[in-house]
């Protein structure tokens, strides 16, 4: 991403990845504490002493105390299909391989490897810049799908289970400063029933529709190095992580952890183009915080999405370190009926949608981010859902300057509470450990407006003949209960729920703050019934509140595919015409109704599935736009729909 921006008056601005800040101030004092005698010996001899704790999870901005560079846009890559790999010495040097995009999935890039879900090698060599010498050196995944296992040099680093989410690693003892350095990962993602998400238990419940590869989830199960993997620096002792919470009154609260028991003064600054703020801060045992008063703060919102720069320096006198991250000022609350963005009540426009395109999968691609966005401002949308997993976080940095408010998403789609004990509680710890890592993550986001915790949990998968088994309800009570509460632990300014759907269970919607809900109404039920399906959408909506009066409800999916081109009148499903009537009605009926707050169609754009016979040319066409981004009938429709003001 480019390192600076120009505003309309050809004015230099900070871009979205802070790159070379000069902003800080001069100077440091001297360390205290435990910390002061390892600084000493720092700066004397050169040397760092082996890292002691977890490395840094902020996304690796570049700044005046710390260096960022991506590594090769192309690795070397080799199946492993019958897992010999390891067992052959293959980290000690990949042969037979080919080479591959990093990053990118490498089902939409090899045809012979197209549906394979199991584990792969990625290899590439870098060398370190010697100006790098007596700094931290981290190396960072922003996403490896299923799972990782890394090595440099050929020493083992560690590994990370799950997608999506970020992991790091520090290298400073493992990195050769004279000469190549190796990494090897090996990548795995084999569809286990204890695994979030997971495949269907066949085994105990008959499918009516196979899937090839099989998922309990209607996306392709994409597999690879998904996002960038990052080499950057840091002083010995840096920021570890930092939290933000602001107020209507533009107070902004400031909680830094450094990444030892440190103990000593950092300056914070936020500014924008209309002057700068300071205030100091100390830290004890590597912690501490302050609120600093904005004078006339301006507002994030839709319609303002301003940013100030947070800029954060630990006075080191070994070595300080500055980070700088942007923020917005606002806040987000669910009462009475409402979701209130800033103390007024705030509509949803947008979708749900999928990291999806041709050629990179869901590799990270900047260049479709944007598209999307012109193209969601262009239709009247603000908002959108990271369904079903989260999506990158330099997605999150454009909705923020976008001013696009994001529902975000744990992985924990299509959970199934019909099956053994030991297979919920695997489930569970890894949705417990995304939890923490999503809300770490993403926390200081103003996009980020709620945490959604699953998407359609079921105590049964779908399409079986068997009967709910007895208890399942109360066993999807015991997995969520907990999960809400720890997410509100972790963080209490954003309302918390899950996304629920036709005959999902209403006491896990009402563990949520908010209640989201998926219908089809008129595709899966009523199909093809427009007028009967009206009738029972509205049926449904009032069956909602009241089983949860106060709380404000949203409709986070609706819609029907329709193929590209594919006409008819009458309508008929499968039709574009059909499609935009059935958006057109949801979207009517719904915003008459006071306590629900938002529609997302489903979807944004066509996107790849399994290949069955549901799915016509394994694609999921329930898309407003093809999977090249080119609009259908009921894209126009929306846009027309949404050039009105909503109802709030």
């Amino acid at each position: 991403m480019s390192d600076n921006s120009r505003n309309d008056d050809g004015q230099t601005r900070r871009g979205l990845v802070t790159r070379r800040s000069a902003v800080g101030v001069a100077g440091g004092m001297a360390l205290a504490g435990v910390m002061a005698g390892a600084g000493q010996a720092v700066a004397q001899t050169g040397k760092l002493a082996p890292s002691s704790g977890p490395p840094s999870l902020l996304y690796p901005h570049e700044s005046a105390t710390r260096s960022t560079r991506s590594l090769a846009a192309t690795w070397r890559f080799r199946s492993d299909p019958k897992d010999v790999g390891e067992g052959e010495g293959w980290q000690k040097g990949l042969k037979d391989f080919r080479l591959i995009p990093v990053p990118s999935s490498w089902n939409e890039v090899f045809d012979d490897v197209r549906n394979y879900v199991g584990s792969a090698w990625y290899e590439t060599d870098f060398r370190v810049d010697k100006g790098w010498a007596g700094q931290r050196i981290h190396l960072r995944f922003g996403s490896v799908n299923y799972t990782a296992k890394v090595w440099l040099n050929g020493k083992e680093l560690g590994g990370h289970v799950g997608g999506h989410l970020p992991f790091a690693f520090d290298v400073t003892d493992a990195v050769s400063m004279d000469g190549d350095n190796v990494l090897t990962v090996l990548v795995e993602n084999k569809i286990r029933l204890d695994r979030v998400p997971s495949t269907p238990d066949t085994a105990r419940w008959h499918m009516h529709t196979v899937h090839f590869p099989q998922t309990a989830y209607d996306f392709f199960p994409f597999a690879g190095v998904h996002r960038p993997v990052l080499l950057f620096t840091t002083p010995d002792v840096h920021l570890l992580d930092v939290t933000v919470k602001t107020s209507l009154d533009g107070k902004v609260q400031i909680d830094l952890e450094a990444s030892a028991a440190w103990s000593g003064q950092a300056t914070v600054t936020i500014a924008d183009d209309r002057g700068a703020q300071k205030a100091s801060v100390t830290l004890t045992g590597g912690k501490g915080g302050t609120t600093l008063a904005l004078k006339s703060p301006r507002l994030w919102s839709p319609e303002d999405p301003h940013l100030y720069t947070l800029t954060v320096r630990l006075e080191n006198a070994a070595a300080s370190d500055e980070y700088a991250l942007k923020i917005g000022v606002r806040t987000i609350e669910a009462r009475n009926e409402r979701l209130l963005l800033n103390g007024k009540p705030v509509f949803l426009r947008g979708f749900g949608k999928h990291e999806d395109f041709a050629v990179h999968g869901r590799g990270l691609d900047v260049a479709t981010i944007i598209r999307d966005f012109e193209l969601l401002k262009w239709l009247g949308g603000n908002s959108f859902r990271t369904s079903h997993y989260p999506y990158s976080e330099e997605a999150m940095m454009l909705a923020d300057e976008y001013g696009l408010l994001v529902i975000d998403e744990t992985p924990a789609v299509s959970l199934v509470f019909a099956d053994p004990p030991e297979i919920q509680q695997a489930r569970f710890n890894q949705l417990k450990q995304d939890i923490v890592d999503l809300v770490r993550r993403d926390k200081n986001h103003p996009c980020v407006i709620m945490w959604s915790l699953a998407n359609e949990p079921l105590v049964k998968p779908f399409h079986t003949t068997d009967p709910e088994p007895p208890g399942g309800n109360e066993t999807g009570l015991k997995f969520f209960a907990p999960l809400f509460d720890l997410t509100r632990q972790l963080d209490a300014t954003r309302p918390v729920t899950i996304v629920s759907v036709q005959g999902g269970s209403t006491d896990w919607q009402a563990l949520g703050d908010v209640v989201c809900v998926n219908s089809y109404q008129g595709w899966y039920s009523l199909s093809g019934q427009l007028d009967l399906a009206e009738a029972a959408l509205k049926g449904d909506v009032a069956k909602l509140h009241a089983r949860h009066p106060g709380k404000p409800i949203m409709f986070t999916e609706f819609g029907a595919d329709a193929v590209a081109g594919m006409h008819s009148q009458p309508p008929e499903m499968w039709t574009e015409e059909y499609q935009a009537d059935m958006v057109e009605m949801y979207i009517r009926v719904l915003e008459t109704f006071p306590y629900i707050f938002g529609t997302h169609p489903w979807a944004f754009a066509d996107f790849r599935t399994s290949q069955s016979i549901m799915r016509v040319g394994a694609l999921n066409h329930k898309g407003v736009f093809t999977r090249d981004r080119r609009p259908k009938l009921a894209a126009h429709r929306v846009r027309q729909l949404w050039s009105k003001p909503a109802k709030v």
